[in-house]
């Protein structure tokens, strides 16, 4: 068995370095896109189920009254605060302005709906509920990125 100097071992180790280096870098570049990926799909979602809501107000009431037990609320009280949270949040999270704050609106509204209404779903609409809450809470846990209002705000904010 034979040992290497410590020179040798470096040498050995600076391609595996740089190219982790390297790696590194590329994934630090692409978190930005990556999270404004995810906003927008999310937002698409939520916004598209609200614009449903409205489209047919009554089949929504409906839902609230019969198939979504939304606890503590009154159905109709229900509707309208599922309804806005869903037209009013997606656009916030999408631009990434005040973007944890529409991040955090819709993990709720996102729970709610889950918890509404788990027994009448089938295990791949479970699943996108889970899929939508994790790509929620990145952006809430990490913000929304380099490629966001807020970012763009808070740059300014330190320039001046």
């Amino acid at each position: 068995m034979t040992t290497l100097t410590l020179q040798q071992r470096m040498r050995c180790a600076n391609p595996i370095r740089h190219a982790w280096d390297g790696l590194t870098r590329l994934l630090d570049w692409l978190q930005a896109p990556a999270l404004l990926a995810a906003r927008l799909y999310v937002a698409y979602v939520f916004f598209n189920s609200g614009l449903q809501s409205l489209r047919d107000w009554a089949g929504t009431v409906w839902l609230y009254e019969n198939e979504f037990h939304v606890a503590l609320l009154p159905p109709h009280v229900a509707a309208v605060v599922g309804t806005a949270g869903e037209l009013l949040l997606p656009p916030l999270l999408a631009l990434g302005l005040f973007g944890r704050f529409g991040a955090l609106g819709l993990f709720v509204v996102n729970a709610v709906a889950l918890l509404s209404y788990m027994y009448a779903l089938q295990p791949p609409a479970i699943m996108f509920h889970f899929i939508w809450g994790i790509l929620i809470a990145v952006v809430a846990l990490w913000g929304p990125g380099k490629w966001s209002i807020d970012y763009w705000m808070q740059r300014r904010r330190a320039q001046s």
